[in-house]
């Protein structure tokens, strides 16, 4: 997995929001219209205290039970008003922000689908998950909340201000005198809780990537025992992401205690010294209960302030760790033709001219792990790939069908670079199967159907499970809609590598290309495979990764791959006579499969 812990140097939070905007403009409408009932409902609550000081100072003052009757009816109006106010915002807000959500899964299944090999080999599954999930319920509640009311608040801050200034320009000095230590809090919690909050979201995929490991591998965990080593891990982290937590709410804690208690200090020498005023008769009584009840109705929007900064560095976290996927360059578009046009040459079949390949993240100056390979299968023959374990035989077939891009060099089939086809159309032209067949939570007619071109249908279907001798399906409980379970794992491995062999025939491919598709076999079911096999590589030219003699007699020559360049290429028999290397590792495969056997 890559360095995900991005620095908080630098960081601007805005500046990171703003990349919402293109998923936030289709419902901008809603939103802003909603941010401005939300002013105004909060602006009516500041209507309250003029109210009051009209009541204190007129209909009480003068003892008019009448006009008392009156203000209680206008205080009661304006709080409906505030209150119907701040529900049709939540209602114009609630369902443009599931869409915002939606969208953003959406565009981020869209990027990982189109994301290269490498970048999946790179990541946990749980840091995208993550992603996927929990940052992306953070961005809808930042959107739904604390965006609408880091606006509301600083306009009533201001309004409410502005207000108590212009009933008593000393008292509001005296209120104001807080706000360069509260400023000065929250530029230091700022910067100190988005280093915590980004460490806790990081900490939760790899929580995530913890759980889903023990999921998928809890027959392993249970077969060896290791169900506390791997309790013991999750606790480990658990306990790391929970102290990280503490941190925030310590963070938050100082920061909320900072800005509740100075302003609270304020309004209590402010209450104290208009007291005294009142009874020099320097001021009103009804002017001192407006401007305490304008200061009071400012207490939520001052206090919240550290719980919105809080929220708005978590989603400011979220969106960075949300476009750190959105921004790793996919594969090319379905339209992704070079520039160098669908040239022919190099003749035709499958050919490898001059391929050398090293992984983006090797080293800097590490040797490649291919080398200078040259290869050619003619049309309709079948070439066995042997070599020994990490020599690259299953990067090499990884090239044919773009699962790697090759470092130099060039592949061709029928003498068109791979590279001057689209993806789609090179991929409806090459059918794989890998040594571990993956398998989807769907029917088994489904998995097989998905290496078969729409509109394939049972017949298709029967016919590959025929050839892949996978007829054991149609004996399942409902046959070949039973759903296999994630990864297959209902299945044996042997069920699995059948099913994986009948998804690369069904849609009867021009090319195969197969990594050891008979290693989960026994010696019976490998027998008819293998002789159905040979019906297919009648009719394809294929690519075989093979380790076992049974498997290299199914092709019509074979390769051996070693130091990253084809040293040679023949007949089984003709290697096993001229090349020592080769000798030995048919021997050596061949000696461990009569012990397995005895």
């Amino acid at each position: 997995m890559p360095t995900t812990r991005a620095t908080t140097q630098d960081r601007s939070a805005v500046r990171i929001l703003l990349r919402l905007w293109p998923f936030v403009r289709p419902v901008r409408t809603r939103l802003f219209t909603a941010a401005f009932v939300a002013i105004v409902a909060s602006c009516t609550g500041l209507v309250i205290p003029l109210v009051l000081k009209w009541m204190v100072d007129g209909p009480v003052a003068g003892r008019d039970p009448a006009g008392v009757w009156l203000g209680a009816l206008y205080l009661l109006l304006l709080g409906i008003a505030e209150a119907l106010l701040f529900g049709l915002r939540r209602w114009l807000v609630a369902r443009p922000l599931s869409h915002v959500e939606a969208e953003m899964r959406a565009a981020l299944y869209r990027r990982l689908q189109r994301l290269p090999v490498a970048f999946h080999d790179r990541w946990a599954s749980g840091q995208l998950l993550s992603r996927a999930t929990t940052d992306l319920m953070l961005l809808r509640m930042f959107l739904a909340f604390p965006l609408t009311f880091l606006l509301v608040n600083g306009v009533t801050i201001a309004v409410g201000v502005a207000i108590m200034l212009m009933q008593d320009w000393v008292l509001g000095l005296v209120v104001l005198g807080p706000a360069v230590p509260v400023l000065w809090t929250c530029v230091v919690f700022e910067r100190r809780y988005a280093e915590a909050a980004r460490r806790a979201q990081d900490q939760v995929g790899d929580l995530t990537t913890v759980v889903e490991e023990s999921v998928l591998g809890i027959r392993i965990i249970k077969g060896f025992g290791r169900h506390r080593s791997q309790a013991r891990a999750f606790r480990e982290l658990s306990g790391t992401l929970r102290g990280t937590e503490l941190h925030k709410a310590r963070l938050l804690s100082v920061i909320w205690g900072v800005i509740v208690t100075l302003p609270e200090v304020a309004i209590g020498a402010a209450l104290v010294l208009g007291a005294v005023r009142v009874a020099d008769g320097d001021l009103s009584a009804g002017t001192l209960v407006a401007f305490l009840s304008t200061a009071l109705a400012l207490r939520w929007p001052v206090d919240s302030i550290g719980f919105l900064l809080a929220m708005s560095q978590e989603a400011a976290t979220a969106t960075e760790r949300y476009f750190e996927v959105m921004d790793e360059e996919p594969e090319d578009p379905a339209a992704d033709v070079r520039a160098a046009g669908r040239t022919r040459g190099g003749g035709a079949g499958l050919r490898f001219e001059g391929v050398r390949f090293r992984y983006p993240d090797a080293p800097p100056g590490s040797p490649p792990l291919l080398d200078g390979i040259d290869l050619h299968i003619r049309p309709g023959e079948s070439m066995a790939l042997v070599g020994a374990t990490g020599s690259g035989k299953t990067t090499l077939t990884a090239l044919v069908p773009r699962l790697h891009e090759v470092t130099s060099g060039r592949i061709t089939l029928d003498g068109v670079d791979i590279t001057a086809m689209s993806r789609e159309e090179l991929r409806g032209k090459v059918a794989v199967a890998f040594e571990e067949p993956t398998l989807f939570s769907a029917g088994v007619g489904e998995n097989v159907l998905m290496g078969a071109p729409d509109g394939a249908g049972e017949a298709e279907l029967h016919h590959a499970l025929a050839i892949a001798r996978a007829e054991f399906a149609h004996a399942l409980p409902q046959g070949t809609a039973t759903q296999v379970g994630e990864q297959g794992l209902s299945l044996s491995g042997g069920q699995r590598q059948r099913l994986a062999l009948a998804r690369a025939v069904v849609g009867r491919p021009e090319f195969l290309v197969l990594d050891d598709p008979l290693s989960a076999l026994d010696v019976h079911t490998e027998a008819a495979v293998e002789a159905a096999l040979r019906r297919v590589l009648a009719d394809t030219t294929a690519l075989i990764v093979a380790h076992r003699p049974s498997t290299v007699l199914l092709a019509d020559r074979v390769a051996l791959l070693s130091g990253g360049r084809i040293a040679a290429v023949g007949t089984h028999q003709e290697l096993l006579r001229g090349n020592p290397e080769y000798a030995h590792l048919m021997s050596g495969v061949e000696a461990g499969e009569r012990e397995d056997h005895r």
